[in-house]
């Protein structure tokens, strides 16, 4: 699972540089990136979750993106009601997203060095998503380069996992033997 998380983040990170460099194209096709990239996440966060290698907020995350994946992906874009609701899910996404950053990067902390990057990418995903609620019109001109940030950003949580999920592993095992 390791090698399948730091892969899936390698990924996300490619798409995320995609669309960025490609606004335009990627709100014309945003119901479709949207729905593939989160059922990937979502899934893989709940195999994650079943395996016992994730929490209960993890797997409260990845039911989310299974969910909006889900949605997007049966009306992309039908409607003005459900483009605004895709433009809220956005900035809410980017503050969830940003909150579970934050948790994880610190429970990481004493595990992995560079841990601080997953707070500030964690710190600046809230800053986006709280200002994407203030300015939906501008959202909707930027959801590239916001989808493109959210990319990146869970793209780089998975990497980090991925690459932590050893230190994290003994460290709990050792915390179990020595409470014991």
């Amino acid at each position: 699972m390791t090698v399948l998380s730091i892969i899936l983040g390698i990924l996300l990170v490619i798409g995320g540089f995609s669309c960025m460099f490609t606004p335009l194209a990627t709100f014309l096709s945003t119901g479709y990136y949207i729905s593939i990239m989160l059922l990937v996440y979502g899934i893989v966060g709940l195999i994650r979750f079943f395996k016992k290698q994730a929490g209960v907020l993890e797997m409260i995350v990845s039911v989310l993106a299974v969910i909006v994946g889900i949605i997007c992906l049966i009306y992309p874009g039908k409607s003005l009601v459900f483009d605004r609701m895709v433009l809220i899910m956005i900035a809410a996404w980017l503050i969830i997203q940003g909150i579970v950053s934050i948790i994880v990067s610190i429970r990481l902390r004493e595990a992995r060095k560079g841990w601080y990057w997953g707070v500030i990418v964690g710190v600046l995903g809230i800053v986006a998503g709280i200002y994407s609620f203030a300015h939906p019109v501008l959202t909707a001109m930027t959801a590239g380069v916001l989808i493109g940030w959210y990319f990146i950003q869970a793209g780089f949580d998975l990497i980090i996992l991925g690459s932590a999920a050893d230190a994290v592993k003994d460290a709990i095992e050792s915390e179990r033997n020595s409470q014991v």
